[in-house]
């Protein structure tokens, strides 16, 4: 039976989806929202990922093992990021991320908890057998885990959108310059924890390898792309490889 706090999470998600799909579409249409809808979408993602942290790392202690495990915590770092963005100036694209992950959560919460109360269960296939969901449970089901990939591939080529928006943000100075900053470490995170990451950075830098030593391209374009791409690699401690090779510090 699910728990009042599991409602609370599940709250959070539901109140993301709402507030961030209201805020996004009157972006997508250019029509003018209140910055409260941003800070609603935020405030959601704030309330599930806190109950996610504290039940993966439990109550907060003040001593360094525990800051490390919390910070390599892939819960804490889109709290954190999400926490950031509440506090910042609204910018639509970094809802996206947070509304994929919102959807899969809420449609397994409709299928795992409200479904199976108002939904009964269809008899057993076999003499003895367990009772099989109801048939839209398990399409709902099947939908999920069809589309996982796919989605958490948008969540990655979005992510490097978002790379690209917060600095061209900071030097036309539409937001802050602490907020490339931050959102380059939070990137670098990722490319140690997610493959989809590093499939989305590796296939980004090939497409932008071909692009930049084009023939006919200045020399100077490629010389600053280079070293662009040595300052990056020392920095993360990896090499930026093709999609189909071996990326170091992958796991």
């Amino acid at each position: 039976m699910a728990t009042t706090q599991h409602y609370l999470w599940a709250s959070g998600h539901f109140l993301l989806l709402t507030a961030s799909l209201r805020y996004f579409i009157a972006w997508l249409t250019l029509k003018s929202i209140s910055a409260w809808w941003y800070k609603a979408s935020f405030t959601g993602a704030l309330i599930s990922y806190a109950i996610v942290c504290q039940k993966s790392l439990g109550t907060p202690q003040p001593n360094l093992a525990y800051v490390r495990r919390a910070l390599t915590d892939e819960n804490v770092q889109y709290f954190l990021l999400a926490f950031f963005w509440w506090t910042s100036k609204p910018i639509a694209i970094t809802l996206v991320p947070y509304m994929i992950f919102s959807l899969f959560h809420a449609l397994t919460f409709i299928r795992t908890t409200l479904m199976t109360q108002f939904l009964p269960p269809t008899p057993a296939a076999t003499a003895g057998g367990a009772p099989q969901p109801h048939p839209l449970a398990k399409k709902l089901q099947v939908w999920v885990k069809a589309n996982y990939d796919t989605a958490m591939k948008v969540v990655a080529y979005t992510e490097l959108l978002i790379l690209g928006r917060v600095l061209i943000g900071a030097i036309t100075l539409q937001n802050s310059l602490l907020a490339p900053l931050i959102f380059v470490h939070f990137l670098r995170q990722r490319y140690f924890q997610s493959a989809f990451t590093r499939e989305a950075i590796a296939a980004t830098t090939a497409y932008m390898e071909k692009l930049v030593r084009k023939p006919g391209n200045p020399p100077a374009l490629v010389q600053v792309w280079d070293k662009g791409q040595m300052l990056v690699q020392r920095w993360a401690g990896v090499v930026l490889a093709a999609p189909n090779a071996p990326a170091a510090g992958a796991r």
